[in-house]
C-alpha cells in the first residue's frame, strides 16, 4: 500500500513537472485585465445597521479581480471621495519591477487626492521559477484607517493553462471575512491619538462575504432594519457529493477568527499563495491579512442546511458569532439549519492556534528550501509605549511615523532631509528586558528611519512579543511583509528568543512561505527572507489601529536597481518640485 501511494505521488510529481515545462516553453501570450474603479462613500447596511462605507463602484466588499499567473492587471482608480486621499495595496503581490504600484501611501507613492485618477499596473508573477504567483490574494486601502471603512476585496490568480495543482476539486468559491464597526474611522483615529486614550473597542459584527447581523431590537428601523435584504446571511450553495475549494481570506481590522462549517472537516491545501502539505482541521484559525484554501466535501445529510460560523479568538469576545449558511441544493438557500450555531473553540486557547501555525508546512512537491544560513539577524521587540502621554506601539523602542515624502522617491532622488538617516537598531537589550512586565520604556521615540539591507542577502527577522501596558496582557499580532514572501522557520511558546539555542531548532527542511504570520502572546516568530526584490517595503502588524499607532518598520534593498519612477506617484512633500520645477 505504501509503495502504491509512493508510486502515485511520483507519477503526480512527474505530471506537475511536465505540465509546467510545457507552459513555460510555450508562446502563450499573457492577458491584460483592465478595471475602472470609482472609490466613493455610500450608505451600506452589511449587518443591518446603516452607516457610511467606502465602496468601489458602489460595492463593499469590492469586486473580485481574476487573473492567470503571468497576466497584467491594470486598475484605473478615480478617487471620488469628497475630502479624503486614498491608496490601495495589492496584498501578497510582490510587484517585481513595479514597486511604485505597491499602493502604500508615504512608502511607495503619494496618496491619490480627491478628484484625481491613478493607474495601478502590475504583473501577477513572482519569477520564472516554480515559486509562482498563482493563489489567493487580497487588496485593501492603505491610507489612514480606510480598511476599517470597507475598501477591500479578493485577487484570485489561477495557474496557467495546462498546469496541474497538487489537489483536485469540482468547484471554486471564495469567502472573505471582516469585522465591522459602527463608529467612523475618524472617530476611531481621534480616540487613538488623544489624551485620554480612546480604544476602538471590540467590533459590533463579523461579516462573511460582506454580510452579518446586528441586534436591531433597541434601535429605530430607519437606522437598523433587520428585514433589510442587504444583511441576509450569505449562503454557499453546494451540490451533494461535490468537492469544493474554498478560498478564505481575512481583512479584519482587529479580530483574529476561527472559521468552521458545521459537520464538515476542512483540508488545508494553500496558505498565502503557497501550497501546503495537506492536513485536516475542524476549525481554521485565520488572522487579518492571511489567506487559505481548504477542500470541503459536501458529503453530509443533504436534506438540511448547515451553519458556517466565524468567531473571535485571541481577544475576549463581545462580538456575536458571524453566520452564513452551507446550503445543500435543492434546499432553499436561506433555509436556516435546525441547530444552534457553534461558538467555536475557546478564545484564549493559544496552544491550539499555535499548533495550526506549526502544522503548516510546504507541500512536498513544492518545497523551496531557504538558504542554510543568514547574513544578518534583526530582532524586533514588540512593545506598547507612551510618548508624551500618547499611546504607541513600538519596535525596539521606535514607533513608526511616516514622512511627507514617500521613501521610494526620497531614496531615488536623494532627498536626504526627507526622513531620519540614522539607522534603527537591529536588536534590544535581550539580556535584561523582562518581556512579562509592564515597562515605562522612557527611551521610546517616534521615528521615520528605515533599515537599509544589502540586496540579494538573506535576513532572519525575529519577532519578539512582550507585555503591553496592561498587566498580564500580551496580544497576538499578525505581521505582513510587502514585496516578499518569507520562510516561517519557527515559533516560541511564551518564551524569550534564545539567540544561541533557538536557531538550532529552525525548520530548514520544509518551511512554508507566507506573506503574513502571527506572533503569539509572549512568544517569538522567526522568519527568513531573501531581499531579491528591489524597492522600499513596509513590514507591519496587520491590525489596523496597531499600525496607526506605529507598529511597523520600513526597509530598503537594491533601490538603485529600480527603474525610472513614474510622475503619477508624485505630488506630495519634496516631490512637488519634481512635477512642478
Amino acid at each position: 500500500m505504501v509503495q502504491a501511494l509512493h508510486s502515485k505521488s511520483s507519477f503526480f510529481t512527474c505530471l506537475l513537472a511536465l505540465s509546467l515545462i510545457a507552459v513555460l516553453s510555450s508562446n502563450v501570450e499573457a492577458v491584460t485585465h483592465r478595471h475602472k474603479w470609482e472609490v466613493n462613500y455610500g450608505y451600506k447596511s452589511p449587518d443591518c445597521y446603516k452607516k457610511l462605507a467606502i465602496t468601489i463602484n458602489g460595492e463593499s466588499p469590492g469586486p473580485t479581480i481574476h487573473a492567470q499567473q503571468g497576466d497584467t492587471i491594470v486598475v484605473e482608480l478615480n478617487n471620488a471621495l469628497f475630502s479624503e486621499n486614498v491608496a490601495v495595496h495589492w496584498h501578497g503581490i510582490r510587484q517585481i519591477g513595479t514597486p511604485w504600484s505597491d499602493g502604500t501611501e508615504a512608502v511607495t507613492q503619494c496618496p491619490i487626492m480627491p478628484g484625481d485618477t491613478f493607474i495601478y499596473k502590475f504583473v501577477v508573477d513572482k519569477s520564472n521559477t516554480m515559486n509562482m504567483q498563482a493563489g489567493t490574494y487580497l487588496y485593501h486601502a492603505h491610507y489612514g484607517m480606510q480598511l476599517t471603512a470597507g475598501l477591500y476585496g479578493f485577487i484570485i490568480v489561477s495557474v496557467p493553462d495546462g498546469v496541474l495543482e497538487p489537489f483536485v476539486y469540482d468547484h471554486d468559491r471564495s469567502i472573505i471575512l471582516k469585522d465591522w464597526y459602527h463608529a467612523s474611522t475618524y472617530e476611531q483615529a481621534t480616540g487613538l491619538s488623544s489624551i485620554p486614550f480612546g480604544w476602538v473597542g471590540e467590533p459590533q459584527s463579523l461579516l462573511i462575504n460582506g454580510k452579518g447581523r446586528f441586534n436591531c431590537s433597541l434601535l429605530d428601523s430607519s437606522v437598523c432594519n433587520a428585514k433589510n435584504p442587504e444583511c441576509s446571511p450569505y449562503s454557499l450553495t453546494v451540490v451533494p457529493g461535490g468537492r469544493y475549494r474554498l478560498r478564505i481570506g481575512s481583512l479584519a481590522s482587529l479580530s483574529a477568527m476561527s472559521f468552521e462549517i458545521e459537520g464538515h472537516n476542512m483540508t488545508v491545501v494553500e496558505a498565502d499563495g503557497n501550497y501546503v502539505e495537506p492536513f485536516e482541521t475542524k476549525h481554521l484559525y485565520i488572522n487579518s491579512g492571511e489567506t487559505y484554501s481548504v477542500l470541503v466535501k459536501a458529503d453530509q445529510d443533504s436534506s438540511r442546511n448547515y451553519w458556517i460560523t466565524a468567531n473571535v479568538v485571541g481577544r475576549k469576545p463581545s462580538t456575536p458569532t458571524g453566520l452564513a449558511i452551507f446550503n445543500y441544493y435543492p434546499n432553499h438557500r436561506h433555509k436556516k439549519p435546525p441547530t444552534v450555531p457553534t461558538t467555536g473553540p475557546l478564545w484564549n486557547d493559544t496552544a491550539s492556534q499555535l499548533a495550526q501555525s506549526r502544522a503548516i508546512k510546504a507541500h512536498h512537491d513544492f518545497v523551496h528550501s531557504p538558504p542554510p544560513r543568514s547574513d544578518r539577524m534583526i530582532v524586533l521587540l514588540n512593545t506598547q509605549n507612551k510618548i508624551n502621554g500618547y499611546y504607541h506601539w513600538s519596535l525596539n523602542n521606535r514607533s513608526l511615523t511616516l514622512p511627507a515624502t514617500p521613501y521610494l522617491i526620497s531614496l531615488k532622488q536623494n532627498f536626504n532631509g526627507a526622513f531620519d538617516q540614522n539607522p534603527p537598531p537591529d536588536s534590544y537589550d535581550v539580556e535584561n528586558y523582562d518581556i512579562y512586565s509592564v515597562h515605562d520604556n522612557v527611551n521610546t521615540t517616534s521615528s521615520n528611519a528605515i533599515y537599509s539591507i544589502k540586496f540579494n542577502s538573506t535576513v532572519d527577522i525575529i519577532l519578539q512579543n512582550a507585555n503591553s501596558m496592561t498587566t498580564g496582557n500580551s496580544e497576538t499580532h499578525p505581521w505582513h511583509m510587502h514585496g516578499h514572501d518569507f520562510w516561517v522557520l519557527g515559533f516560541g511558546n511564551g518564551t524569550k528568543f534564545d539567540m544561541v539555542n533557538d536557531p538550532k531548532g529552525f525548520n530548514l527542511v520544509n518551511p512554508i512561505m507566507k506573506n503574513t504570520v502571527p506572533l503569539y502572546p509572549y512568544g517569538w516568530t522567526a522568519l527568513r527572507v531573501r531581499t531579491d526584490n528591489p524597492g522600499v517595503w513596509i513590514f507591519h502588524c496587520h491590525i489596523e489601529p496597531h499600525l496607526f499607532m506605529g507598529m511597523g518598520i520600513v526597509f530598503e534593498a537594491g533601490v538603485e536597481k529600480v527603474g525610472k519612477l513614474p510622475k503619477s506617484i508624485m505630488g506630495c512633500g519634496e516631490t512637488k518640485r519634481l512635477i512642478n520645477p
